[in-house]
């Protein structure tokens, strides 16, 4: 009973702080960002003083001698699917804060988003396997549902399969969707799902770390906990040489995955335990707002 108080109170504070967040925040770039790629062609007219020229339909207007432009009509609501990493790497944090729990914040306040904008919200949790699966629906009871598993939930597994992820989540949403994939990509060989996953929905990447994976410090003999292979080892962070090979792996693995996703143009953004994630992701959204309403 206790432990479940305890639960309750999580959830309501996460609820809280996600629910003013993307209040105060994101509807009108939310919106903006995302819904302006939802556009279904319904007809054309004639040309009007004032239309935009991008949006003149070239092979009616050559047939009928005359200018025609394209109406598209906004889909009324999105999809909004969520794949968030549940491996054990996630459980690091050095600035009060572990990386989960900024991935079930970041999350809630995404689901939040998408509800107050009339759109579903699904989830997918993974690790080396589907560790949940929940169909997108709309509504407050749904999202309080998925803020409760996001703090609860418990992995069976703490390896990272992303590939295993992005082909699960390409098989069981048909319909063009909007997805957020929050993770550390800790792991290799996922270039080919993402590729497909990418071609049919619209993909953004949340990349989520702890400013100790990029820099060592000195801190004498330490005891490391790798928690996804569960094995502990002794370093000795005092070594330059140590700590300049432990900065310099990073680097790589950091440029491996913003190589991936800008080859296959996924808009992407880091957010660090312990910092401002608002500010990223408000940026990431007036990124994209940019881009569709340039693309429009």
């Amino acid at each position: 009973m206790e432990q479940n108080n305890e639960i309750l109170k999580k959830v309501r504070k996460i609820e809280i702080k996600a629910r003013g967040l993307s209040r105060q925040l994101f509807s009108g770039e939310y919106h903006s960002a995302f819904k302006g790629r939802g556009m279904a062609f319904s007809e054309v007219r004639e040309y009007q003083y004032g239309d935009d020229i991008r949006s003149i339909d070239w092979n009616v207007t050559a047939r009928l001698h005359h200018p025609y432009v394209k109406v598209f009509e906004e889909e009324r609501e999105l999809t909004v699917m969520l794949l968030v990493d549940v491996s054990g790497s996630n459980r690091f944090g050095t600035h009060h804060q572990f990386k989960e729990e900024l991935v079930a914040e970041v999350a809630a306040t995404l689901a939040f988003s998408a509800i107050q904008n009339n759109d579903k919200v699904g989830v997918i949790l993974f690790s080396d396997r589907i560790e949940k699966f929940i169909p997108p629906k709309k509504g407050s009871s749904h999202i309080l549902r998925i803020i409760r598993e996001l703090i609860t939930f418990r992995p069976t597994s703490n390896g990272t399969n992303l590939s295993q992820a992005l082909g699960y989540f390409s098989n069981v949403i048909k319909k063009r969707c909007t997805a957020f994939l929050l993770s550390d990509f800790y792991d290799d060989n996922y270039t080919d799902a993402l590729k497909i996953a990418s071609s049919k929905h619209d993909l953004v990447a949340i990349r989520i770390a702890d400013e100790r994976e990029v820099r060592l410090p000195d801190l004498g003999l330490a005891k490391f906990y790798d928690p996804e292979t569960d094995e502990t080892i002794w370093i000795d962070t005092a070594d330059r040489t140590i700590r300049h090979d432990f900065e310099s792996r990073y680097a790589e693995h950091v440029n491996r995955v913003e190589e991936t996703l800008r080859k296959y143009g996924i808009d992407r953004t880091i957010l660090y335990t312990g910092e401002d994630y608002v500010k990223e992701l408000k940026r990431l959204f007036e990124r994209r707002s940019g881009s569709v309403s340039h693309h429009g």
